[in-house]
């Protein structure tokens, strides 16, 4: 049985840590991701160990470890190969790399070789379908391959080297990718350095200088700014803005009223209560659902409660669930439909009647030797009857 090193258990922790106490189930996607790059895969101590940290059951661990096909419940080779097999890649030749490469390496999907390099699979979608074929080595992609190209990477795997993705960093294995999707950067130097866009990407953007097209104000020497910046940003433009709002006009009493101290009560004759000035109504004001959790508001608003007043608008009248029929009207209402409806048999449509079928082919082949105006008779006859 596999005893976690410290390193990871620290590692877990400081994943765990990124989410709310009470969401703390939420890490359990990178910490599936963070085992896996300690054994290779997902295995029945991987699960017991996110079941450990976070409180859950194995059950509820195993069920999300076998529905992503990124989590892998074998031992798994160093580098994985996915070939794209879906629509576009396979019209453009992708069943053929896949085949080939199956038959060079004597495994079939999900399978490793001998020596533990290579895990073949084949792929629904790659997500390149302007690059196809396609195929990705631990998804790093290589674009536009045929049989004879993609042999070539696989050998070169094999062989112990590292070969340049069409797009992105420089190759790793597949346990130092997991470390990277479990949420910590890559730490080879310069590994991140390396690749670039392929021309189909940067299609719109040659379009776009081409005919002059640009965001209004968009200068790309302009540094992003950290978080903490942008909200100190947008902190400031609002005091502004808050401080560039004229003061509300306040209205003079009108002459005779009486003392209008703010409650619907003490309203002046004449004069509406502040609730029915802003709505017409006289129901008193209830909490603007903003100060609501989004959670409590999604609640009401799927299933309100007659008890609780829907946090709408002062006035708003909370919906209640009619009357429930008597079981009597309820069972003659559904005799009656089912009368109606009289399921259908021998392949017939339900409510077909066999006699009128059988009268208007009848019809129909008596008018078949006639000419065409006889024939547009009798089949409007028939359509008649």
């Amino acid at each position: 049985m596999t005893v976690f090193t410290e390193e990871t258990r620290a590692r877990a922790r400081e994943i765990i840590a990124r989410y709310p106490a009470d969401r703390s189930r939420s890490a359990l996607l990178p910490l599936l991701h963070l085992v896996q790059s300690e054994e290779g895969y997902v295995s029945p101590a991987g699960v017991e160990f996110c079941a450990e940290v976070l409180g859950l059951n194995k059950a509820q661990v195993g069920a999300v470890a076998t529905f992503y096909t990124m989590y892998k419940r074998r031992p798994t080779g160093d580098f994985l190969v996915s070939v794209c097999t879906n629509t576009m890649c396979n019209v453009l030749g992708g069943q053929e790399v896949y085949d080939t490469l199956a038959e060079h390496l004597g495994v079939g999907h999900d399978e490793t070789t001998a020596d533990g390099k290579i895990t073949l699979e084949h792929a629904e979608c790659l997500a390149a379908c302007d690059y196809g074929p396609v195929m990705t080595v631990n998804y790093d992609f290589f674009d536009n391959v045929d049989p004879q190209s993609a042999l070539g990477v696989v050998e070169e795997l094999r062989a112990g080297g590292r070969p340049m993705p069409t797009r992105g960093a420089r190759l790793c294995t597949l346990k130092e990718m997991a470390v990277q999707l479990a949420g910590f950067a890559d730490e080879r130097d310069g590994a991140v350095a390396d690749g670039g866009p392929g021309e189909p990407t940067l299609r719109g953007l040659r379009l776009a200088e081409q005919h002059g097209i640009a965001v209004p104000g968009f200068d790309p020497n302009t540094p992003i700014r950290s978080k903490a910046e942008a909200d100190k940003a947008a902190a400031e433009a609002k005091a502004k803005a808050e401080a560039a709002k004229p003061a509300p006009a306040t209205a003079p009493a009108p002459t005779g009223s009486a003392v209008a101290s703010g409650t619907p009560g003490n309203a002046g004759v004449g004069e509406p209560a502040p609730a029915e000035r802003a709505t017409g109504s006289t129901a008193p004001d209830v909490k603007s659902p903003d100060d609501k959790s989004p959670e409590i508001r999604a609640a009401e608003t799927r299933q309100p409660d007659a008890r609780t007043a829907v946090p709408d608008a002062p006035g708003t009248k909370v919906p209640t669930d009619p009357t429930a029929p008597a079981p009597r009207d309820a069972r003659e209402a559904q005799a009656a439909g089912t009368a109606a409806n009289a399921p259908a048999g021998d392949g017939k449509p339900a409510g077909d009647e066999a006699g009128a079928q059988q009268r208007n082919l009848k019809e129909a082949e008596a008018g078949a030797g006639s000419n065409g105006a006889g024939s547009a008779v009798a089949s409007e006859t028939g359509v008649q009857k």
